[in-house]
Order: C-alpha cells, then structure tokens, then sequence
C-alpha cells in the first residue's frame, strides 16, 4: 500500500513540474504578450498594426517566408530523395549536415551570408557585373529564410521515404506505368504529409527568424525591414505596445501553423 501511495507521489510531482515548467515558459509570457498589446485598448492595437511600417514589415515577412517555403519544398525533397534512394561516397557526411542550421547560431549564419554576398566575393561581383542586387536586398533576406529552415522539409520527408512499401513501386512498373507516373502517382501521395508539414514548420520559423536576417538584409523601412527586426527597433524606440501588436500577428500565425501541423499529422495517423 506504501509503494502505491509513493508511486502515485511521485507521478503527481513528475506530472506538476512539467505542469509548471509548461506554465512559466510558454503560458505566462504568450498571454503577458497577448495582454501587453491590448494594454492600451482594442484602438490602439489596431492602429498599431495597421501603422503603416509595421504592415508593410508583417506582408513583407509574409511574402519572403512564402518564398522561402516554397524553395524548401522543391529543394527538400530533392535531398530527402537522393539521401534515401541513393547510395554514394560522402552519404552520411551531408545528411550530418542538414541539421547544421540548427546548430548554427543564427549570427553567425548570417556572417557567413554576408562573406558570401558580399561585394569582394566572387557572387557578389559576378551579381555586380550583371546589375543584380543581391546583399541588403530581398534575395538576401530569402537566402538567410532558407538556410535556416533548410532541415524542416528534409527531415519530415525522410521518414516517409523510409517507410514506403517499395512492392508498390514494383507493381506499377510491372503495369507498365513510367518513372514519372509511379512517381506522381504512387510515391508523391505517400510523401505529401511530410512536405507539407515540413513546409508549413519552415514558414513559421522563416516568420520569426532575426540573427540571420538582420546583418544581411540592409533594414531599410518600407523595403527590407520585416517584422522581426521591426520588432526590435520598436523595443529600441521604447514602443512596446507597437512591439507586442506585431509579435501578436506573428504568433497568431504560428499558432494557426502549429494547429495544422498537428491536423496534418492526425489524418496521416488515420486519428
């Protein structure tokens, strides 16, 4: 009866302290920051958000994380094929490699950018000769965006890849059917959970990303300041019902992200 009774103790405290660890990381500061942007009025968050800046920051961050998902989706799943399907000399060495970015400070991500776009680099004058701006602009933003968000599509896919029943494959090349048929047909459906999981995970992450962008994208208002950075200069400027208005916009589309993530991976269980 004792060891039941000490059993169940220490299941309640197991299960209040990630209660608590839950609540004083996550909970608390998502509503002090939800109740800090209304702390002034329902008038004055929508001013807030609709002053002029902050919307053309939020849109611009919106339209480069689009971007930036829709390259991961095409490139992520090239390297989550050839890293599955294929067998060569250096295999495991790159698949190591996708999940540097999650290593990686972001600042230092960002560095390495700006070395490679910059104007004494071979990118950065072969952009110059041909009048294309790439460092301090848009580009610049979209390649810090896929860099750090790389890994989400890779590794959501991989798994899938793995687990696929390759008698299918076989039983519709003996039907006759091409590559590229099996491939849409049969492989693709079996994939799609993945891609758009892990695409939806690299547009949240591109949403907020700050170390990475911000010493490459130039910050110039109305034109490559997005909403992370806009952010901060407005915590800077002592503005943090401007500050907290924005990061209410942001986090309001992470959640929305986060519910259909977690939906997408339901219907893949058959929940």
């Amino acid at each position: 009866m004792s060891s039941m009774l000490q059993g169940r103790w220490w299941s309640w405290g197991f299960r209040s302290a990630v209660m608590i660890y839950f609540m004083v990381l996550i909970v608390l500061p998502i509503l002090g920051i939800y109740g800090q942007s209304l702390s002034a009025g329902w008038s004055a968050f929508i001013d807030n958000i609709t002053e002029p800046l902050a919307w053309k920051a939020v849109f611009l961050t919106v339209k480069l994380a689009i971007i930036a998902a829709v390259i991961n989706i095409l490139v992520g799943t090239m390297s989550a094929w050839v890293l599955i399907r294929y067998r060569f000399p250096g295999r495991r060495l790159l698949n190591s490699l996708v999940d540097l970015p999650f290593a990686l400070p972001t600042a230092v991500a960002g560095l390495m950018i700006l070395l490679l776009l910059g104007p004494q680099s071979f990118v950065g004058e072969w952009a110059d000769k041909f009048g294309f701006a790439i460092l301090f602009h848009e580009p610049a933003i979209v390649i810090a965006m896929i860099f750090v968000t790389f890994p989400f599509v890779i590794r959501a896919v991989q798994p899938l890849l793995e687990e696929m029943d390759s008698s299918e494959e076989e039983a519709a090349y003996t039907l006759g059917a091409t590559k590229a048929r099996t491939f849409l047909r049969v492989i693709m459906p079996g994939m799609l959970p993945g891609i758009a999981s892990g695409a939806m995970l690299a547009f949240s992450r591109a949403l907020a990303e700050f170390g990475a962008v911000v010493l490459v994208a130039g910050n110039i208002p109305g034109k490559t300041l997005i909403a992370s950075v806009y952010i901060f200069g407005e915590i800077e400027s002592d503005n943090a019902a401007g500050a907290t208005a924005v990061s209410v916009l942001l986090l309001t589309f992470s959640f929305i992200i986060l519910w259909l993530v977690n939906y997408v991976q339901m219907r893949r269980k058959g929940v």
